[in-house]
């Protein structure tokens, strides 16, 4: 069952924000998401929040300026996922604008070293292929739960700085420094910044103490500005919270990419896609982009999607984007099957008698069970776990929640109750991952089970779509839906998601597998559709709809895309 709701819009906050000169419909929308005043709407980057408070920041400029001024040799130890190939290319980028020759990166396989900065990654490390053993190794987008590869980074005669946004565990890894605005005693307000946006930060750092020690002549050095784009890319396509100062790091990389001012990869990735770079969206990068990096991650090596961030030849962008095209068409097809496969598996379930789900199936990809995980999540809006066989007879598993379940801290339960059960884990509040033998499966979804049920209300298990109430009559048009497209929006701060009662007037099917409305609401006509529903809907409906453009030969036209619907 769904539930569609309508958010309270504090009216005072609203006519506050439309006096401010904010568009109506703006205000409207705004004000519904926590926005008091007009100021806190300002992206410009004089809104960014200042450095000083984030804790570490200073000590990894000092040793990242020392590096640099020595000619030591810098390797950032990157991750598989979209955030952490953009934090790597940031670095990258960076470090050699800032007067580092020797610097070069390494990221972890998934299936061979597991996630982050493990002994075996230290020891990889050391004998980089490139570099040699390196002096400096830097984390991006993981470390702060990576005691045991700290330490052996430090045995093998590294320093190690680590950058990450993850929640830390019980200790710390004894790291020369540590940026993390999650870390206990860091003031940084942001605790919502992606692994990439850590990483510009520490670039701020070292460039100002680079500037402190007189390295650029008089000047103020490059201009860092210059990678917001691929800041802007990792933050969505990690679907951390929009707060202010995410807003600012997103909206100024977008308007690079609107301009054509992007980084050669995030260009030859769009068009690629299909996607039009001056009109790009958070859509756009969290949907179309995003996923084709996290493809390689998943199923081969995220290498490939930082050659393509970091190159500034377009003919060479545009041939790896291809092959990372080809790789997430090999993905969809591995997921393609694997929903299936799991659609055996629920048959029998009865979801409705869950708080949660656990499923495993010996032939699934170990890359592919997270987005697996979220499929089932949103379609049966329970938490989710899917495991999928590594080595020496564990399983790996990947986790999605729903609101009123914090997974992680969810998973450290389980833990705390199962002592040396689980393996691994990490994760935050939507999204987690662990590792444990294949034996201890049953005990892992009882146990889980039982804390779903005891932290999940009723009203938590019942799926609420969160609308804004019915659109105006005169915001159905063009200008309205372009409007609405180019203010940023993302995870924290909705997309705008309207509801109102239509009167269907016809409906097909579109290739078989998309319902295609035409939709009457007063004197006006409406184009709409509800992708992968086939069931025809009744002849008054109260849906849940997006107002999206729909281009074709040239001709732009509003259609609704329809999220839920119930009989009016």
């Amino acid at each position: 069952m769904t539930r569609i709701a309508v958010r309270a819009v504090p009216q005072p906050e609203m006519l506050m924000l439309e006096q401010a000169g904010i568009h109506p419909l703006l205000a409207r929308l705004y004000a519904a998401r926590g926005i008091k005043q007009a100021e806190e709407l300002d992206t410009q980057l004089r809104s960014l929040l200042p450095p000083e408070t984030m804790k570490g920041l200073d000590q990894a400029g000092e040793l990242l300026a020392d590096a640099i001024t020595t000619d030591r040799k810098i390797l950032i130890v990157a991750d598989y996922d979209c955030d952490g190939a953009t934090a790597c290319a940031v670095g990258l980028r960076a470090l050699r604008s800032l007067g580092a020759v020797r610097v070069d990166y390494l990221v972890p396989n998934r299936f061979e070293t597991g996630y982050g900065l493990s002994p075996e990654v230290a020891q990889l490390a050391a004998q980089h292929p490139r570099l040699g053993r390196p002096d400096l190794l830097v984390t991006v987008d993981n470390g702060i739960a990576s005691v045991t590869g700290v330490a052996e980074a430090r045995r093998l005669g590294m320093t190690v700085i680590v950058t990450d946004h993850h929640l830390p565990g019980d200790g710390l890894p004894a790291a020369e420094a540590i940026v993390n605005p999650n870390q206990p005693g860091c003031r940084f307000p942001s605790k919502h910044i992606a692994g990439v946006g850590v990483m510009f930060y520490v670039m701020l750092a070292t460039r100002a103490e680079l500037r402190k020690r007189g390295a650029f002549a008089g000047g103020n050095g490059p201009n860092l500005a210059t990678l917001l784009d691929l800041v802007a890319l990792g933050t969505v396509a990690d679907v951390v919270r929009l707060d202010g100062n995410n807003r600012v790091l997103v909206t100024q990389g977008l308007a690079r990419i609107r301009e054509r001012r992007s980084v050669p990869g995030i260009a030859a990735l769009l068009q690629i896609a299909g996607r039009e770079a001056a009109r790009a969206g958070t859509f756009d990068l969290g949907f179309a982009v995003g996923p084709r990096l996290n493809a390689a991650g998943r199923l081969a090596d995220m290498s490939l999607g930082i050659e393509c961030l970091i190159t500034d030849d377009m003919g060479r962008a545009l041939n790896l984007a291809q092959q990372l095209e080809n790789i997430n068409l090999e993905r969809r097809s591995i997921e393609a099957g694997m929903l299936d496969e799991a659609a055996l598996h629920l048959e029998d379930i009865d979801a409705a008698d869950r708080a949660s789900l656990t499923l495993f199936d010996p032939g699934w990809h170990q890359g592919v069970i997270g987005i697996l995980a979220g499929r089932i999540k949103d379609r049966l809006h329970r938490p989710t776990f899917v495991f999928a066989r590594g080595e020496n007879g564990e399983l790996k598993g990947s986790g999605r929640s729903i609101a009123g379940l914090h997974l992680r801290d969810a998973l450290d339960l389980v833990a705390k109750r199962h002592p040396e059960m689980i393996k691994r884990f990490g994760g935050h509040a939507a999204a987690a991952g662990l590792t444990l033998m294949e034996t201890d499966l049953p005990v892992f979804e009882a146990a889980f089970e039982q804390i779903a049920r005891a932290l999940l209300t009723p009203a938590a298990l019942t799926r609420t779509i969160e609308t804004d109430g019915p659109l105006e009559a005169g915001y159905y048009g063009l200008a309205a839906a372009r409007l609405l497209q180019e203010a940023i929006w993302g995870q924290g701060f909705p997309a705008p998601l309207f509801s109102d009662r239509f009167e269907v007037l016809q409906q097909r099917l579109l290739k078989d597998k998309h319902l295609k409305l035409t939709l009457k609401k007063g004197k006006a006509r409406l184009e709409a559709i509800r992708f992968n529903h086939t069931e025809n809907a009744p002849e008054h409906i109260h849906a849940a709809f997006r107002v999206d453009i729909n281009t074709w030969q040239g001709e732009s036209r509003v259609q609704l895309l329809l999220e839920d619907f119930e009989p009016a």
